[in-house]
């Protein structure tokens, strides 16, 4: 990661939900996000850095309540960590540029990936297409 900034650093540029979902690896009820269910064209970006995640021709409705996609830009842009809070085995999303927590990805996506990136709202900007 070649993006760091101290928490209070942090603290101070982000709003308090994009603060606890992106560098304390929360996240945001269902079906409350801005871009849950947005259909406008762009590219979606890391909230704290700009870094570029996802298009929106990856972005699917997958009825979970969260902004979907079944690929990022490219994989040099996310990170994944394995994540076994809260008693499951889940993936972490990161963004590979700052270490903001984006989400979490699932082996139940559609083709041609079959993954499932979960990743919330907070944790995005949306760079619309021109």
């Amino acid at each position: 990661m070649s993006f760091t900034k101290s928490n209070d650093e942090w603290k101070k540029e982000l709003d308090t939900e994009t603060y606890h979902v992106t560098r304390e690896k929360g996240t945001e009820p269902a079906f409350t996000g801005k871009y849950w269910d947005t259909t406008e064209a762009g590219t979606y970006t890391c909230s704290n850095c700009g870094q570029e995640l996802f298009l929106s021709d990856a972005k699917y409705d997958a009825g979970c309540g969260w902004p979907s996609f079944y690929e990022p830009v490219n994989n040099e842009t996310i990170e994944t960590i394995p994540d076994n809070t809260l008693g499951m085995k889940r993936t972490e999303v990161v963004c590979r540029r700052c270490g903001a927590h984006l989400g979490h990805v699932f082996p139940d996506g559609p083709k041609p990936t079959g993954q499932r990136f979960c990743i919330n709202s907070a944790s995005l900007k949306l760079k619309k297409k021109e």
